[in-house]
C-alpha cells in the first residue's frame, strides 16, 4: 500500500493559516462596520486578497510531487490537533472557492440585495471555513468545520431567500445536511477507535495515521458507507438528493447555491479522505456505487425535462452531472480520477455561471417559471449567451474545461468498468445537453407572445438591458471558462501527481 508523505515547504510565514484566517478577519471587520458605506468595498478587497493568496499558493506548490506540502501542525486537545497541508488537489479547489467568492461580491451588488455588508460578511466566513476544510488533514476537523459551513449557508439560504416557501426549503436542507453530518461523524469515531485498537496508540483522526494503518477488516464496509453517504448528501448524489430541488426553488437563487455546489466539498472529501483510508471497501462496493451513479445520470436528466421552473431544472442538472463525476471517482483509474477532479471544478464554475444568469433574469422578470419567460434574448443577449456557454461547459462541449475532463472520465471508465457503463454515461450526458438547450430556447428564444402570462412576471418591454456590472460578471465567467477550456494543461498537471498517488492504491 502506497504511503502518503508530507513535508514542510520553507516559507517564511504560515501561508495555509493565512488563507484560512484572512476571510474570517474580513467577516469580523464587516460585522463591526455594519452597513457603513465602506463595508462592501472592504469586503470585496478581502475577497480579492484571498484570491491572490490562492494564486500565490498555486505558484509555490510543487505540482510534480504528490506530497502534502506547506505542512502546519499544532497540538490542541488530544486528537483534536490542527494539521494542515496542501497538494495540487487542494490548490485546485481553493482557487475555485476564491474565484466564486470574488464573483459573488460583485453579483450581490448587481442584485441590490438587502444588508449587503452582512451578506458579504457571511460569504467571507463561509470562504474561510471552506479553506479550512480544503487544507485540513484531520478528518474530525473536516467534519466539524463542515457543520459550521452548513450552518452559515443555511443562514444565507433563509435570510436572502427568493421563494415563497423558504421555511420548507430550510427544513429539507437541515434535515438532510444534519443527517449527513451525523453519518460522517459516526464514521470518523469508528475510524478513530479502529486506529487505537490496531496500533495501541489511542484515537487519531489524522489522514496520515489513518491511511498508514488499515481499518479493522470487519469495520471497513461500515466506515465506507458512513463516510460515503455523508459525502453523497453534500454533493448531492442520487438517491440522496431530495433536499436540493426544494432549496433551489424556494431558497436563495445564486449566492448560497454557488458556495454549496460550486465548491463540491463532497467530491473533495471522497478523493481526500474516503478512497485513501478505506481503499479495499471502495473496490468491494465499486459496482454498487457505479450502478446507482448511472441510474442517477438518467433519472435526474429525465426529471429535468419535466420541470417548468428554471431553478428546479438546474437542481436536477446538478444531480445528473454529480452522478457523472461519481462514475469517474469510482472508476478508481488514474485518468478517471484526474478527470473527476477537473470535472468537479468545471461543473462548479459552470453551475455558478448559470445560477448567476438565472438571478439576473429573476431580477428583471420576478419569475423563474419557463412558461412565463421568452424573448429575453432580444433584451439581454449577453446574459443569454453566458447562460448558453455555462450549459455547454456542463455537458463538456469542446472549448470548455468540461471537454477534457469528461473525456478522461470516459477513458478511465471504459478501461475499468467496460463499454456498457461508459456508453450509458455518455448517453446520459447527451440527454443533459438536450434539456439545457431546451431551457435556453424556452427562456431566451421563444416568442413572448406564445407564452402564457406568469403570475408576477413583468412584460418584455419593461425589462432593463444588461448593466455594466452584469457585463463584468458575465464576461469574467465566460473568459475563465473559455480560457481554461482551450488551455487545460496547467490544471491537468496540477492534479496529476496527487491522482497518481491515489490510483496506486487501486493497482494503477
Amino acid at each position: 500500500m502506497t504511503e502518503i508523505y508530507w513535508w514542510s515547504h520553507p516559507l517564511q510565514f504560515p501561508l495555509l493559516g493565512l488563507i484560512q484566517l484572512l476571510p474570517l478577519l474580513g467577516a469580523w471587520l464587516l460585522l463591526w462596520l455594519r452597513e457603513r458605506p465602506l463595508a462592501v468595498p472592504i469586503g470585496r478587497l478581502f475577497a480579492l486578497a484571498e484570491l491572490g493568496l490562492a494564486v500565490l499558493l498555486y505558484h509555490q506548490i510543487d505540482a510534480r510531487s504528490p506530497a502534502l506540502q506547506f505542512a502546519e501542525y499544532g497540538e490542541l486537545i488530544g486528537p483534536f490537533a490542527y494539521h494542515a497541508g496542501a497538494d495540487g488537489l487542494s490548490v485546485l479547489f481553493l482557487l475555485i472557492a476564491a474565484l466564486i467568492t470574488v464573483l459573488i461580491s460583485i453579483y450581490g451588488l448587481v442584485r441590490g440585495l438587502a444588508d449587503p455588508g452582512r451578506l458579504l460578511a457571511v460569504v467571507l466566513a463561509v470562504e474561510g471555513v471552506l479553506a479550512s476544510m480544503l487544507v485540513s488533514l484531520n478528518l474530525l476537523w473536516f467534519v466539524l468545520t463542515s457543520a459550521v459551513e452548513i450552518g452559515l449557508i443555511g443562514y444565507l439560504l433563509w435570510r436572502w431567500a427568493a421563494g415563497a416557501e423558504r421555511s420548507l426549503a430550510m427544513t429539507r436542507y437541515y434535515q438532510f445536511q444534519i443527517t449527513g453530518l451525523l453519518l460522517m461523524l459516526a464514521g470518523v469515531v469508528v475510524l478513530g477507535w479502529s486506529h487505537g485498537y490496531t496500533t495501541g496508540r489511542g484515537f487519531s483522526f489524522d489522514l496520515l495515521d489513518l491511511a498508514a494503518n488499515p481499518v479493522v477488516e470487519q469495520l471497513r464496509t461500515l466506515v465506507f458507507f458512513l463516510l460515503f453517504y455523508g459525502m453523497a448528501i453534500r454533493t448531492p448524489l442520487f438517491p440522496m438528493h431530495g433536499w436540493l430541488p426544494v432549496v433551489a426553488e424556494h431558497g436563495n437563487i445564486a449566492i448560497a447555491p454557488s458556495l454549496l455546489l460550486g465548491v463540491k466539498v463532497g467530491i473533495y472529501g471522497l478523493l481526500r479522505f474516503v478512497l485513501p483510508i478505506v481503499p479495499e471497501a471502495a473496490m468491494q462496493w465499486q459496482p454498487v456505487v457505479v450502478a446507482f451513479a448511472v441510474a442517477g445520470v438518467f433519472y435526474a436528466a429525465l426529471i429535468a425535462f419535466q420541470q417548468t421552473n428554471l431553478r428546479r431544472m438546474m437542481a436536477f442538472a446538478v444531480i445528473s452531472h454529480s452522478s457523472l463525476i461519481a462514475i469517474g471517482v469510482f472508476s478508481l483509474d488514474h485518468a478517471a480520477l484526474q478527470g473527476a477532479a477537473l470535472l468537479a471544478i468545471n461543473f462548479g464554475l459552470a453551475a455558478t455561471t448559470m445560477l448567476f444568469m438565472i438571478g439576473f433574469v429573476y431580477l428583471r422578470t420576478h419569475t423563474s417559471d419557463l412558461t412565463a419567460l421568452g424573448g429575453l434574448f432580444d433584451r439581454i443577449p449577453f446574459i443569454g449567451i453566458t447562460f448558453l456557454v455555462g450549459g455547454f461547459a456542463i455537458v463538456g462541449m469542446p472549448g470548455t474545461p468540461g471537454f477534457d475532463a469528461a473525456h478522461l472520465v470516459l477513458e478511465g471508465a471504459i478501461s475499468r468498468l467496460g463499454a456498457l457503463v461508459t456508453v450509458a454515461a455518455a448517453l446520459g450526458n447527451v440527454v443533459a445537453a438536450a434539456f439545457l438547450l431546451w431551457a435556453f430556447q424556452r427562456a431566451f428564444l421563444s416568442p413572448p407572445g406564445e407564452q402564457p402570462a406568469g403570475r408576477g412576471a413583468r412584460p418584455l418591454t419593461e425589462i432593463e438591458p444588461t448593466s455594466r456590472m452584469e457585463y463584468l460578471v458575465a464576461g469574467t465567467v465566460v473568459t475563465v471558462l473559455l480560457a481554461t477550456g482551450f488551455y487545460m494543461t496547467p490544471w491537468l498537471d496540477l492534479v496529476a501527481a496527487s491522482m497518481d498517488a491515489l490510483s496506486l492504491r487501486f493497482g494503477h
